[in-house]
Formats: structure tokens, C-alpha cells, sequence
């Protein structure tokens, strides 16, 4: 039995790592606005993601207008859905009210 137990634990433990992998990720989000957004934008990613506060940042995407809202902060810009999970945990991980500072 102790054997059936650590086989299942172990298989957990794979699952929860492959799964966090797979997340989206603010350092991702942060290289994908320097190379794909910062020169459209014209400032850099700390005033990007300073825009609005986190609460803003979740209702903005939960709403399914992140792209919009990136493309109307940013004229010129389109992002990509692909990119929109990363930058906006780039934004909202370093948004006004976070206390955060990015390095961009």
C-alpha cells in the first residue's frame, strides 16, 4: 500500500509541476512588451503596467478587452492572443498599486 501511495504522490507532484509550467508568466510578459510593444508605446513596461491598479487589470481581462485596452494605451499595437496571458501578468503584477518596479 505504501508503495500505491508514493506512486500517487509522486504523479501529483508531476501534474502540479507540468501545470505551473504551462501558466502564464510575468517575466515572459515583460520581454514580450520590450521587444513586440515598448517602442509603439513610447515608455516604458512600469508605466504601462502603472496605468491601472490590479483590480482594474483583473476586470479589464476578465472582460475578455486586454488586447483592447493594450492597443488603446499603445496606438499601433496588436497583440497577439497568444501573448495576452503573459503580459497581462506582466501588468498586473507590477501595476500601480502593486509596489512592484520592473527593470524595463
Amino acid at each position: 500500500m505504501t508503495k500505491m501511495t508514493k506512486l500517487a504522490l509522486a504523479a501529483l507532484l508531476g501534474m502540479a509541476v507540468m501545470s505551473t509550467t504551462a501558466s502564464a508568466n510575468a517575466a515572459k510578459g515583460k520581454k514580450i512588451y520590450m521587444k513586440k510593444m515598448k517602442a509603439a508605446c513610447g515608455f516604458s513596461g512600469a508605466k504601462f503596467a502603472a496605468k491601472h491598479t490590479q483590480s482594474e487589470w483583473e476586470q479589464i481581462n476578465g472582460a475578455g478587452k486586454f488586447a483592447e485596452e493594450a492597443a488603446k494605451l499603445c496606438p499601433g499595437v496588436k497583440l497577439k492572443s497568444k501573448y495576452v496571458p503573459d503580459v497581462y501578468d506582466f501588468a498586473h503584477e507590477y501595476a500601480s498599486d502593486s509596489g512592484n518596479v520592473p527593470s524595463c
